[in-house]
């Protein structure tokens, strides 16, 4: 499969949205609190983070200056900062954050798709284009759409939006190292997936190292939402094992990653 379209990543990310939203449009009030896999986190805090980082992505877009107020905070209060942020917006009901989320999720991709695929636009790491910048906000809807899910009993819906994950995790391998202050190893790691559909999806350029297994799996891993070990992910060659063991498909500090299901 080639690169992005802009338009097909606008298309991906509004399927699962609408996915999500099935879920959180049926839920009662009282459901918003209950607990997902995230350590202190409710289904409320997961889809306020959804809208707080789609605001700030708009921003990023529309105004690269006001987005150099929103980095600041997120240096002065680092590791916090999301739960922070969590925090901040406990006192809004379900109708009140849905409503927030619909209304940054459209203003964004709104903005996205009049800026272009190949504007340069600031982030919480390095620059980038507003293609990558749209891949990652489907990232974190599917990342934390995943804690939703989990925290409610029901399956994952699987959408196009995962192609765009399973390639955005297997481009983050740089991003793993950096979180840690650690340098990359030389050499590639090839990545080998199994889509849902049995598809094998193939990331990154002949090398002795590899990782092989299912898509959401090793989406799941490198979003740091299961424990290797619950896994069936096959790591072979230099370099393959230690990248599934810090992978981090998100920019900032380094996650704590999730406890295997049987600790």
């Amino acid at each position: 499969m080639s690169g992005p379209d802009l338009d097909q990543l606008a298309t991906h990310l509004t399927d699962e949205t609408d996915a999500l939203l099935v879920v959180l449009e049926s839920l009662p009030a009282p459901a918003w609190s209950t607990p997902t896999p995230s350590p202190g986190w409710t289904v409320a805090d997961q889809v306020s983070h959804l809208a707080y980082f789609d605001g700030a992505a708009t921003v990023s877009v529309l105004d690269p200056g006001a987005f150099g107020e929103l980095r600041r905070e997120a240096l002065e209060r680092g590791d916090s900062l999301c739960d922070d942020l969590a925090a901040r917006f406990r006192d809004r009901g379900s109708d009140e954050l849905l409503s927030w989320w619909r209304t940054a999720r459209s203003e964004m991709l709104a903005a996205m798709l009049a800026a272009g695929p190949s504007l340069r636009v600031p982030w919480y790491g390095p620059d980038f284009s507003v293609a990558s910048a749209l891949t990652g906000r489907i990232m974190e809807t599917w990342a934390h759409g995943q804690d939703v899910y989990d925290a409610l009993g029901v399956p994952h819906p699987p959408s196009a939006a995962l192609y765009d994950v399973a390639r955005l995790c297997a481009r983050t391998r740089a991003n793993s190292y950096a979180a840690r202050a650690m340098s990359v190893p030389a050499g590639d790691v090839v990545v080998e997936l199994t889509a849902p559909d049995e598809q094998t999806w193939t990331f990154g350029e002949a090398a002795e190292a590899r990782i092989t297994g299912s898509a959401v799996e090793f989406c799941l891993v490198a979003t740091q939402r299961r424990n290797l070990a619950d896994t069936a992910l096959v790591a072979s060659g230099p370099g393959a094992l230690e990248w599934l063991e810090i992978a981090q498909a998100f920019a900032g500090p380094p996650g704590a990653g999730r406890q295997p299901l049987d600790a």
